[in-house]
């Protein structure tokens, strides 16, 4: 069967309800050809943009500002940034394609761009980079390339680990790993967890997992590495075509057979109605004895829990599950639309070059740094990261570079530390059963019958959609 481009996105956007959208694409005349980056932007130009709202506040409208006063207006170009919430963005996103609204320039999470670009709603970058490409990480280039083509950009990279209160660590006797290669094992994480159980931390059991966060991203990017971490996976990489075997098969199931015990006998948090800062105790305070000691969570959460619990905030690698400690990678990015009807060529298509001086200008050094200064992330480029001294040897979040030095991208699955949430368009889907086994495994559903069904929903959408194709 073969799946042309268009059908490719009707595809895209039968997989969500059309929902009314605040995007408001602007229209820009086109002038030669607008898809290429050619050094040359006929001005004025008025681009659109719309962005997530994250867990915390982000620097993005001193970033829109600082271009629009600077560099911007130095070229001619002018940026509109419109926000929206993080639950709905995927859905609202497709939503504009759907009504001819695509704004210009989107903001989008690692795997949302392989779905996106499947289905021709995204532009090459490949004309605009020249010399830039070797300044990321390799774990920047290879989130933002699809099919040998480069698409987007982040400002940062993430990573995952564990939160922990040190003095309750300490309290129990627990070991305190000093890298991914010191990882606690299982069998050590769940003394740990009924140590810190039986010493009566946490209100709701010793382990926060952000279950408050809801369906979603979080759950595949949370927890996903901890089947690998078990030498599973969630598809096969080899084809891309099948998570028969991988999603299901007995490495999976023996992960999630030990985190149901864990949910079973009270250890990890499912209770909390709003987790947000949860290691800070119910009553938002450090210190009064009632905090949760762990919690299994991102970068992001860095600057409210170090500013709550200073020196005794450490920062730990989530456990060993046989096969190494294991971490999601990738983060938001930045991309050019097709334009508002999702289809180049039109002439309502936005001058690329355009996009491209603001994606230059959102991944200098002075915007990575007002970012990861806000939200703690892995800075973007090779630079920045050797300037952040919370990166460095000894610092409080150099195990996050420790995981992207040993990623997949350049490693075997095996040997890495970070993993890569895998690049293929039927990722959204996946995701979605992912969230929704993890409920059903957590609300007490039989795992190896919840994997199954979960496995042949995927393999099923795959061969209907022809993502494999």
């Amino acid at each position: 069967m073969t799946h042309s481009k268009t059908t490719r996105r009707v595809a895209l956007l039968a997989t969500t309800a059309l929902v009314g959208t605040a995007f408001a694409a602007a229209p820009v005349a086109a002038q030669g050809d607008p898809n290429v980056c050619d050094g040359v932007i006929e001005g004025p130009v008025e681009l659109s943009m719309t962005i997530h709202s994250g867990t915390n506040p982000g620097p993005e409208p001193e970033t829109v500002e600082a271009f629009n006063t600077g560099v911007g207006a130095e070229l001619g170009v002018s940026v509109t940034m419109n926000e929206l919430g993080e639950g709905a963005y995927e859905t609202s996103l497709k939503s504009a394609a759907a009504a001819g609204e695509m704004p210009d320039i989107v903001d989008m999470d690692g795997p949302f761009l392989y779905e996106f670009v499947w289905a021709d709603l995204l532009r090459s970058l490949e004309s605009c980079v020249t010399d830039e490409r070797d300044a990321f990480l390799g774990s920047i280039i290879a989130q933002g390339t699809f099919n040998d083509q480069l698409y987007s950009l982040g400002t940062f990279d993430s990573g995952l680990g564990l939160w922990a209160h040190k003095s309750m660590l300490e309290e129990v006797g627990a070991r305190i790993p000093t890298g991914i290669d010191d990882a606690w094992t299982v069998e050590e994480f769940d003394k740990i967890l009924r140590d810190l159980q039986a010493a009566g931390k946490g209100a709701n059991g010793p382990l926060d997992i952000k279950w408050a966060y809801g369906a979603g991203e979080w759950r595949p990017y949370g927890f996903a590495p901890m089947i690998q971490s078990a030498g599973g996976d969630i598809i096969d990489r080899s084809t891309m075509a099948s998570a028969e075997g991988v999603f299901n098969g007995p490495e999976a199931v023996g992960a999630w057979t030990q985190f149901q015990t864990w949910v079973n006998d009270g250890l990890i948090d499912i209770v909390a109605a709003d987790d947000s800062n949860v290691m800070l105790g119910p009553d938002g305070e450090a210190g009064t004895g009632d905090e949760t000691p762990l919690s299994w969570v991102g970068h992001w959460m860095y600057v409210p829990y170090s500013e709550a619990l200073g020196d005794d905030l450490v920062n730990i690698p989530l456990p060993n599950f046989g096969n190494g400690s294991k971490t999601g990678m990738g983060s938001w990015n930045w991309a050019a639309s097709s334009g508002p009807d999702g289809v180049s060529g039109t002439g309502d298509e936005a001058d690329l070059d355009a996009v491209w001086a603001f994606i230059k200008h959102v991944t200098s050094p002075e915007e990575i740094a007002r970012f990861t200064a806000a939200n703690g992330a892995v800075p973007a480029t090779k630079d920045a990261l050797a300037n952040s001294p919370l990166h460095q040897e000894g610092g409080p979040m150099a195990m996050y570079i420790d995981n992207l030095n040993a990623a997949h991208t350049d490693v075997s699955l095996d040997q890495a530390g970070a993993v890569p949430r895998p690049a293929t368009p039927a990722y959204g889907f996946i995701r979605d059963r992912f969230s929704d086994a993890m409920a059903d495994i957590v609300a007490g559903a039989d795992v190896q019958s919840t994997l199954d069904a979960a496995a042949r929903a995927i393999d099923q959408e795959i061969e209907d959609a022809g993502y494999a194709e």
